[in-house]
């Protein structure tokens, strides 16, 4: 997460300025590397869009059903 947009332009307007723009084939190696270390700290969702379904649908059962039977007093 960016905690400083302005620094990491920055950053970045430095980085273009000294090493000019990065090639596809260093774009693509960098992407490759991140995206390993994202599936590795398990930061992206599951292949499985559907998977954990059942809970979110058990705990939403249980919230709309206290929602129901709760008065306003």
């Amino acid at each position: 997460m960016i905690k400083n947009p302005r620094t990491y332009q920055k950053f970045q307007d430095d980085f273009t300025k000294s090493r000019g723009n990065l090639t596809h084939k260093h774009s693509l190696r960098l992407f490759t590397a991140m995206w390993k270390e994202a599936r590795a700290l398990d930061a992206l969702p599951s292949e499985d869009p559907l998977e954990g379904i059942a809970v979110d649908i058990k705990i939403a059962k249980v919230l709309n059903s206290c929602l129901k039977n709760s008065s306003p007093e």
